[in-house]
């Protein structure tokens, strides 16, 4: 029997498990320093028919772009 058969049969098996989602719940969808403005003008866009009301959340996210020196999102 060559070495390491029954490791490469017990393989397929381990690789299924780790490839299988774990999440249980909503993820974050932006990490960085302005996470938080990313996040909240999401919300507001996704919860809103008139995206007038998030203007304030999209000039919240400009000027924390411009703080830290960032021209676009990655």
């Amino acid at each position: 029997m060559p070495r390491g058969s029954r490791s490469a049969a017990a393989r397929p098996a381990r690789c299924c498990a780790i490839l299988a989602p774990t999440r249980t719940g909503p993820q974050p969808l932006q990490l960085g320093p302005c996470a938080y403005e990313i996040r909240q003008f999401l919300d507001c866009s996704t919860t809103q028919s008139d995206l007038s009301l998030c203007e304030g959340f999209s000039e919240a996210l400009k000027q924390c772009k411009y703080n830290h020196g960032l021209s676009s999102l990655p």
